[in-house]
């Protein structure tokens, strides 16, 4: 049992690690995954790595062929559209059945969020609008928890667990772009007001307008080096 458990625990470090290199950039599209290197960078063993691996290819976010290895996967325009066209739909739709159904304790999770994606976003900006790592990470987080505090009262868990998959996929690409705009802070004002007042049809709207814009962004800053299939 417990040499289960330090199993896992080691496929649990390796998995976090290599996907945070990956969705950073620090491991290329396209690179090609070396067993031995990757052991060495990660301190654990090829057992956890491939266990490791196998969850990322499960992710989309390393491609597998065969006995010839792994590789990072590539930068997909058909993947940045489908995903982000698919969160909007269940997005929304569970938005307009939060806004509804939430309580009390529903607004004071929301209120909490959005404090605290107000605050580093202002202090990004306060420092100059560039996404160095830490605060890429750290806002990656309040982002992450401010939109799932808005559709946390939809009563749908299916919808919950899709969103959380879809927002994942979509991770990649957010990092692409490094320099991080005003309006995505006035955009977030904008559908925290809307949603507090209970304006379904408008926060539903600015959702929408909110990620097409974000994927607007993302190609606009990707780059003409950015290996995109």
């Amino acid at each position: 049992m417990e040499h289960d458990q330090s199993s896992r625990t080691l496929t649990e470090k390796a998995y976090r690690a290599l996907r945070h290199d990956i969705v950073i950039g620090a491991l290329q599209p396209r690179a090609k995954l070396k067993l031995d290197e990757l052991c060495s960078r990660y301190e654990v063993g090829h057992a956890p790595l491939r266990e490791a691996l196998a969850r990322l290819v499960g992710e989309f976010l390393v491609v597998s062929e065969g006995q010839r290895g792994f590789w990072v996967a590539p930068l997909s325009l058909e993947e940045l559209h489908s995903v982000n066209r698919l969160r909007t739909l269940v997005e929304v739709e569970a938005l307009q059945d939060s806004i509804r159904l939430g309580d009390e304790a529903w607004e004071r999770d929301v209120r909490d969020a959005f404090t605290a994606l107000a605050s580093i976003e202002q202090d990004i900006l306060h420092r100059g609008a560039i996404m160095d790592s830490p605060h890429a990470d750290e806002w990656e987080a309040c982002n992450e928890r401010f939109h799932s505090a808005l559709i946390a009262a939809c009563g749908s868990p299916t919808y919950l667990n899709i969103r959380a998959t879809l927002y994942r996929r979509a991770e990649r690409y957010r990092r692409v772009a490094r320099k991080f705009e005003r309006d995505v802070h006035e955009e977030h004002v904008s559908l925290f007001e809307a949603t507090i007042d209970r304006n379904a049809l408008r926060a539903c709207r600015l959702t929408e307008h909110h990620i097409a814009r974000r994927v607007d962004g993302i190609l606009r800053h990707a780059g003409e080096h950015t290996d995109w299939r």
